[in-house]
């Protein structure tokens, strides 16, 4: 199981100390939120940032494109030291060329879905992308309440994984804490993407053991 402080939730004037406060914590990944303005309706930080924290610490950075043009910024975040980038599935028609070019990149690919849009929007690209990222909210802003609604999108997630016998992680974001973490480990997920709820807590040693210790609990193993 994987638990990824979110970014979004740090303190912004103190990125560098929050990047290895998440580290120090013993997190597995960084999650790294990128807006545009257009794609979502706020903007958030850039390729420059993201060079700048890969010299702070040696976690995995989870790299997630919320851009209505990632093909323009796919060279620039790998350069600065994405390991895995993500990219979404209302791209529609430029989703394979995106994930080609991805992994010509020599990272990691991510697809993530919107909670309007239908899972069959991932299903053709499921045997070429490393991570399925179900949002749990809708992407734009940190801080926003858990869409109990999605939960079967996990779940769909995971079974098209186990019969298919492909290896993609499943990946959770938006309003995850302690309670639907546990949910979502419930539904299938193994990949938790959390703010608030490590972030803004004194102890994030603790608030990470605590969450990575429930969806170890409740993982699903049917």
């Amino acid at each position: 199981m994987i638990i990824a402080p979110s970014l979004l939730a740090a303190n912004f004037g103190k990125f560098a100390a929050e990047a290895r406060r998440a580290e120090r914590a013993s997190a597995d990944w960084l999650h790294l939120d990128i807006m545009d303005g257009n794609f979502v309706p706020n903007i958030s930080f850039g390729a420059d940032l993201v060079k700048t924290l890969r010299l702070q610490t040696r976690l995995f950075y989870d790299v997630h494109l919320m851009c209505s043009h990632p093909e323009i910024l796919l060279e620039s975040f790998a350069k600065a030291g994405a390991d895995q980038i993500i990219i979404h599935a209302e791209l529609g028609d430029q989703v394979s060329q995106l994930i080609w070019k991805i992994k010509s990149l020599g990272k990691k690919v991510g697809l993530a879905v919107n909670p309007p849009t239908a899972m069959t929007a991932a299903e053709p690209h499921l045997s070429q992308i490393d991570l399925l990222l179900v949002m749990t909210v809708n992407p734009g802003f940190g801080g926003q309440p858990f869409i109990t609604e999605c939960l079967p999108k996990v779940q769909q997630a995971w079974t098209w994984r186990k019969e298919r016998g492909l290896a993609y992680r499943i990946e959770v974001d938006g309003g995850i804490n302690f309670e639907t973490a546990t949910e979502c480990a419930r539904a299938g997920a193994d990949t938790f993407v959390s703010g608030s709820a490590l972030f803004t807590k004194p102890n994030m040693k603790g608030a990470l053991k605590k969450m990575r210790a429930l969806v170890e609990k409740h993982r699903r193993r049917d």
